[in-house]
């Protein structure tokens, strides 16, 4: 648990730069190959393909807290009194 709330906004931005820097990456390139696919792609495999990358992504997968890990973060930031900002 989080003590203060510069910790809490450090690990927030740890997690969220996790997230942009190697989530954010797979997620683009799986949706390239969807956007280059043509008449004789198997689509809805890319599309499954997609829908993998996000959830694991999303969730993290089997080895680590994906964005999951930055909710996670932003939570307990928000808890020790950081502000929502909506956009």
């Amino acid at each position: 648990m989080t003590t203060s709330l510069e910790d809490a906004r450090k690990e927030m931005d740890a997690e969220f730069a996790q997230f942009r820097d190697k989530g954010l990456g797979r997620i683009h390139e799986a949706v390239d190959r969807v956007v280059t696919a043509g008449a004789t792609s198997d689509v809805f495999g890319l599309l499954k393909r997609l829908e993998e990358v996000v959830e694991d992504v999303r969730t993290g997968g089997l080895l680590g807290a994906g964005a999951k890990g930055h909710s996670e973060a932003r939570e307990e930031w928000l808890k020790v009194g950081g502000h929502e900002v909506s956009l």
